[in-house]
């Protein structure tokens, strides 16, 4: 396969999650996360599974830098543990955390691979969530307060910075839901969080661009499709796409927040919104990361509740995880987002990937050919919406190793390398020699 519109600077790069692979969460002053917390309360999580130990990368971390080293990644996304620098999320600075992000930045460059680390990929100190997590607004002052420790301490190496990952996931499923941690089940009453998290992206930035960094926050988007032409489905598509897609990407990129009055909501979010805010939030980003999986297909609610229902997208073969593999679908979001947003900044995909019952056979081979069609029809799909005019710099398939997945524990396998989580064993799989060798091949 040659992709023939991407840039020569294209970074190709992985992602990763520090509660989903570092393990070592009791160890070198490390605080408990919200994570921790969720995880040992029964049943909330398949099969009892947790992070404690994860995929062992906070001391393996040199191994899965060969690793990325061998398949030729020009970038590693990965998150920091916020409990690992302050362990109850404010005051005194753990420095055993600092110096372990300084040996994996380090090791990083070694190789000639740019780190990229994103400040929040969901596993808050408890410490804040006792204090009401991200339902008070004082979180986003504390968030900004690491952000600038970090950039304090890595930014002569770390040039980009990602702030927030998804946080439509983080509020919905851990808020709004509670299939996730912190797991509040609060409906929409968890709005709130949706604000308070991009004002700490918001300051946050501000603290970053003040040392010269360059940043960018990952939201996962999603096309939406309505059922059908009916007003009725029109009109639920159209409160799902608002929700799931413009609230957190207008107020990045238009300075204010979309219709939400289908949910029962004003602009100001339950008056969480104050003067100055919007123009902290809209503070011109250096690039926009993007997480896709799938498309949403959304019909009228049969009961009141919720204005939208989802609806089964047929036709599609799907992942281990049930989700549809819709390929075009990612170049349907890129150009709709450059047609929504003519300003669009710059994009990298942040992640895309799929889960597949991988199996090492006898002969020690994992060969997961339907993740390598995976990666192949969706990178032609980034392919086709550069040549459609999408300003796309970048992708970090996720995941690098088979990880921690949430909810699901160790069941569901998104890696290009297997991991044994008996034994900690790395297998790399033929999707991971697949993605060296396109990578090879792009690079001349």
């Amino acid at each position: 396969m040659t992709l023939d519109h991407l840039p020569a600077n294209f970074v190709w790069g992985a992602s990763t999650a520090s509660y989903q692979i570092e393990g070592a969460t009791k160890e070198d002053g490390r605080g408990p996360s919200v994570w921790d917390t969720f995880t040992a309360r029964p049943g909330t999580v398949r099969d009892g599974h947790t992070g404690d130990v994860a995929c062992d990368h906070y001391h393996r971390y040199e191994e899965d830098i060969a690793l990325m080293a061998e398949a030729g990644l020009t970038g590693y996304r990965f998150s920091i543990a916020w409990p690992r620098i302050q362990p109850t999320g404010t005051g005194e600075v753990n420095l055993r955390g600092l110096d372990f992000y300084d040996r994996l930045v380090d090791g990083l460059l070694s190789c000639g691979i740019e780190p990229v680390p994103t400040l929040f990929h969901w596993d808050l100190p408890q410490g804040l969530e006792d204090d009401d997590g991200w339902l008070n607004r004082d979180t986003a002052h504390r968030f900004a307060e690491y952000a600038a420790i970090m950039a304090d301490r890595l930014g002569d190496r770390v040039q980009k910075w990602i702030t927030l990952n998804e946080p439509f996931i983080h509020m919905v499923w851990g808020y709004g839901l509670g299939t996730h941690a912190p797991g509040r089940a609060l409906f929409l009453d968890c709005l709130p969080v949706a604000h308070h998290q991009l004002l700490g992206h918001g300051l946050a930035l501000r603290e970053l661009r003040a040392r010269g960094l360059q940043v960018m926050i990952a939201n996962n988007c999603t096309p939406v499709w309505p059922a059908s032409d009916a007003p009725a489905d029109r009109a639920a598509a159209r409160a799902y796409d608002n929700l799931h897609n413009r609230l957190f990407n207008d107020p990045i990129l238009t300075g204010a927040y979309p219709d939400l009055s289908a949910f029962g909501a004003d602009a100001t979010l339950g008056g969480s919104v104050r003067d100055g805010d919007l123009e902290l939030i809209s503070a011109p980003l250096n690039a926009l990361g993007i997480n896709y999986y799938n498309p949403t297909r959304i019909q009228a609610p049969a009961s009141e509740g919720l204005p939208f229902e989802e609806a089964p997208i047929e036709g599609y073969r799907r992942t281990a995880f049930g989700w549809p593999v819709v390929p075009d679908g990612l170049r349907e979001l890129l150009v709709g987002l450059k047609e929504r947003y003519p300003a669009l900044p710059p994009v990298y995909i942040t992640e895309n990937g799929c889960s597949v019952e991988d199996v090492v056979n006898t002969d020690g081979t994992v060969l997961d050919l339907d993740r390598i069609d995976y990666l192949d029809t969706h990178l032609q799909a980034v392919d086709a919406s550069v040549a459609q005019g999408v300003d796309v710099r970048g992708y970090f398939t996720w995941t690098l190793i088979d990880n921690f997945e949430w909810a699901e524990g160790f069941h569901q396998r998104f890696g290009l390398v297997h991991v044994d989580h008996d034994t900690q064993v790395r297998t790399p799989k033929a999707s991971f020699a697949w993605y060296r060798d396109l990578i090879r091949a792009q690079r001349g």
